[in-house]
């Protein structure tokens, strides 16, 4: 569904993605892992043409994506900072959300509802709290039943009830054939939901396997501890 081929990206003297060559594919949950300044969020923003790489192409669905704007309807976008205008109602934000998009599909209003956001129409952005700014990003990233979901700290702020609904909620999109790339340091949630595990360091790809491949490997269940294996032995 998305392949990143031979993909480099340089911000001055630095080279944050290094020849990056990656494929996903639908129905996976994919956990894209590694150190702060790896080059995971400059990945993700490449894959949505919010940063212009250098050289490599990046394909969707078949299709370069250079110059290209409408697959992005197809891709629900989850930030790690959730940026709003202050002063709109959440209700007007997600009335504006919708009236952008010329062919609306049936809307995935399940978050909105599990969320409660309806009670919090009135409210205005600016008043909100980090968790909240969070599960609206979230009903947005859901809400246009798109093929792929690329979430950026999904949870960050989320209370635990809110962090388990929303687990759920990746988890039947995952069953439902959707590709779903996730960016996270919380290693025990990325356990209950990644089927595939891509690591990066210092803007290239140590290794992209699968769950099944490296619990076999390390003879470990746990991402950490596979983790911990696997650099220990190097």
């Amino acid at each position: 569904m998305i392949q990143v081929q031979h993909v480099s990206k340089r911000f001055g003297n630095f080279e944050v993605l290094k020849e990056i060559n990656l494929a996903f594919k639908p129905g996976t949950c994919v956990a894209l892992i590694g150190p702060n300044g790896s080059g995971k969020t400059t990945l993700l923003k490449s894959i949505l043409q919010m940063v212009q790489v250098d050289h490599g192409a990046i394909l969707f669905m078949g299709e370069s994506i250079l110059g290209q704007w409408e697959y992005r309807r197809f891709i629900g976008f989850m930030p790690q900072m959730t940026r709003y205008p202050e002063n709109m109602t959440v209700g007007a934000l997600m009335e504006m959300m919708i009236d952008m998009r010329e062919h609306v599909p049936i809307l995935d209003e399940e978050l909105i509802n599990s969320f409660h956001i309806r009670a919090i129409y009135h409210q205005r952005m600016g008043t909100l709290s980090g968790g909240t700014r969070q599960k609206v990003g979230a009903c947005l990233a859901f809400l246009f039943n798109p093929y792929v979901l690329i979430l950026d700290e999904p949870t960050a702020g989320l209370d635990p009830l809110s962090a388990e609904i929303l687990k759920q909620k990746i988890s039947q999109e995952k069953a439902n054939g959707k590709l779903i790339i996730i960016s996270s340091h919380v290693l025990s949630e990325l356990d209950e939901l990644a089927s595939d595990v891509v690591y990066m360091q210092e803007g290239s790809i140590l290794f992209q396997k699968t769950m099944a491949e490296l619990k076999l490997e390390t003879h470990e269940l746990k991402l950490s501890k596979i983790l911990e294996k696997k650099f220990r032995a190097r």
